[in-house]
């Protein structure tokens, strides 16, 4: 999509009122969800367009007075709430932030997981390490600490991680399997979600997820449990040690949401390692959600700010690639892009590569 080609046309005063919404955008982000986890927008949901008074609101959450004015003063100003003498309900956007499954997941991670270690962003700028990462712990990157992470940041992250996947991995099934690959590697598996589904979906197939230690075993937890134990294997690697190798011979190769995980020449790198077990029938599948490949804005604008994350928790040199970036990185490693399907779950795209 054609996004960010020329500036928005506004008046000095409509970008000085929008400068004031970006100056205060942490306080409206907190007050919008201390209001949905207070209760106060469920219960306006529930008043629908009757609405309620202040003291109504404070006698069905809890909530002092004083706490549901000064909540409802910014929420009129931020379009959640809007007032009619003294009775307030909710706005379009209030019923989305309360009920969108989306903004209830994108909100939970950026709190839970970005939020706090973003005061440290600049520094991660400036030195390319996640600085905000330390918050957590005493880790390189994310996904070594992962399965160590404290419980309410744990769930935020995977439950963003599998919302997007989850949508795709329906539409990806039948372009994977359409050359019945017998031998498929899962690479960056995580917990085995899509190695869970294929197994479902091919019984003749048989999935080895390489990953790092902690998350080969909660794999092979859920898998056992769904009773795939014959027909999974894990192949425990570091894939930024260029000395560890992938297994040899398989059919196909998946990585889901899995290289904006890393800097361009780690990118590169890890394609030379799979390169180098594919053969010219091989297909190597990259699931990836491009901002430049949105269909609307709004998705461009949440994966442009996700790219933060990766700069300032995950590892400090990824982000959420624009396509022609990653065909580039691609084609430097000794890859061509025989196929390209955009539009797959929201806002995914999956290119089909294989060695020039």
């Amino acid at each position: 999509m054609d996004y960010y080609k020329k500036p928005y046309e506004k008046s000095a005063f409509e970008a000085k009122a929008d400068a004031q919404r970006i100056a205060f955008a942490p306080v409206v982000f907190q007050v919008v969800k201390t209001m949905r986890d207070t209760g106060i927008l469920d219960y306006l949901r529930k008043q629908k367009q009757d609405g309620a008074t202040v003291a109504q609101i404070s006698d069905a959450t809890g909530i002092s007075r004083y706490g549901v004015n000064v909540l409802l003063d910014a929420g009129l100003s931020a379009d959640i709430v809007w007032q009619q003498e003294a009775h307030y309900s909710l706005t379009m956007l209030g019923h989305c932030m309360l009920s969108d499954k989306m903004t209830r997941v994108n909100m939970d991670f950026v709190h839970d997981v970005c939020y706090e270690a973003m005061f440290h962003l600049e520094e991660a700028i400036r030195e390319e390490k996640p600085a905000g990462l330390k918050v957590f712990g005493d880790w390189k990157t994310v996904y070594e600490g992962l399965s160590s992470l404290p419980k309410q940041a744990q769930e935020s992250w995977f439950a963003f991680d599998h919302f997007y996947s989850d949508r795709a991995f329906p539409k990806a099934l039948p372009i994977v399997f359409k050359n019945a690959p017998k031998s498929l590697f899962d690479v960056g598996g995580n917990t085995g979600r899509w190695t869970k589904q294929c197994l479902n979906y091919n019984e003749d197939v048989h999935v080895t997820i390489l990953d790092l230690p902690g998350q080969l075993a909660m794999a092979r937890e859920q898998l056992e449990e769904a009773g795939f134990g014959d027909r999974a294997s894990y192949h425990p690697i570091d894939l930024l040690d260029p000395s560890q190798t992938f297994p040899s011979n398989p059919d196909a190769i998946w990585m889901s949401q899995f290289l904006d995980c890393f800097g361009e020449n780690e990118i590169i790198s890890i394609l030379k390692q799979a390169a180098l077990v594919m053969t010219s029938d091989t297909d190597l599948f990259i699931m990836e959600t491009f901002w430049d490949r949105q269909p609307q804005e709004a998705g461009a604008f949440s994966l442009n700010q996700i790219s933060l994350y990766f700069t300032c928790v995950a590892n400090g040199n990824s982000r959420m690639y624009h396509s022609g970036d990653m065909i580039r990185l691609v084609h430097r490693a000794g890859l061509v892009v025989e196929e390209e399907f955009d539009k797959l779950g929201i806002g995914h795209t999956i290119l089909r590569c294989r060695k020039r």
